[in-house]
């Protein structure tokens, strides 16, 4: 029952796709990150019938690249896009860290996160257009990849609060962390396998990319703002799936 909850609770947060209501206790709170990149999972299977009908309708590649971005935030709801505007408000601002913390928590947001997310998305959009047939059906795992490093991450990077909705989740029981993580590790590598069956040379690179952006984010994260929070992870969420689009649209380049 406690892992159902844990199902209900992941896509209720993290997804708009419409779950059962259930009253929310801590209790039910300590394995539902093990569903996280489940989410991610959907998002592939969604673009993955979208790439289909795109190729056997003869869609034209702008109006499928287009619809292809815009999926993981139709999914979403945009939940982590708001961490990335927020931690690039802070990070942009080049205030001392308590401020930086402080303007994370202002629901306002600035010209820096709007530019920036403008920017990202016109990448985004670049990358996505340049992606070949092969890529583009190793791309959409990174989607599950991403959300198994950002769950590692609740407990193995600092938290810069000692409250809030990270420091919640990373203070379960041992015996609880260890079942997630392990669970959340298992996830990635079933993920990466995945990914290097259907082509080598992508899986390699864009699982080597996810590793190299998880180490950025927690150095990142560290630096600006002494630890990370829900902004931040929101942030390495964007910020890398986007990163790995890129990673994408190069190998089929070279």
């Amino acid at each position: 029952m406690s892992a159902l909850k844990g199902l209900i609770i992941a896509f209720s947060m993290y997804s708009k796709i419409p779950t059962p209501f259930i009253s929310l206790k801590r209790e039910d709170m300590k394995y539902h990150l093990i569903f996280f990149p489940w989410v991610g999972a959907v998002i592939a299977g969604i673009i993955y019938l979208w790439n289909y009908i795109a190729l056997r309708g003869h869609i034209n590649h702008l109006t499928f690249t287009l619809i292809a971005v815009a999926i993981p935030f139709l999914v979403t709801g945009g939940f982590h896009v708001d961490g990335f505007m927020d931690t690039m408000d802070a990070i942009k601002s080049y205030k001392p860290r308590e401020e930086k913390l402080e303007i994370l928590k202002d629901p306002h947001i600035g010209a820096f996160s709007v530019i920036s997310l403008a920017t990202a998305l016109l990448i985004y959009v670049g990358a996505i257009n340049q992606i070949g047939k092969i890529e583009m059906l190793v791309y959409p795992i990174s989607f599950i990849l991403v959300r198994a490093l950002s769950g590692i991450g609740v407990f193995v990077i600092p938290k810069a609060k000692n409250n809030g909705m990270l420091h919640t989740f990373s203070n379960n029981r041992k015996k609880y962390q260890k079942i997630v993580i392990i669970s959340l590790i298992i996830e990635f590598i079933i993920g990466q396998s995945i990914m290097i069956i259907i082509d080598l040379k992508t899986g390699i690179v864009l699982g080597i990319v996810s590793l190299i952006c998880f180490i950025y984010y927690r150095y990142k994260a560290i630096k600006e703002f002494g630890g990370t929070t829900g902004d931040v992870a929101g942030f390495f969420v964007t910020y890398t799936e986007i990163v790995m689009a890129i990673a994408a649209a190069v190998c089929t380049l070279v």
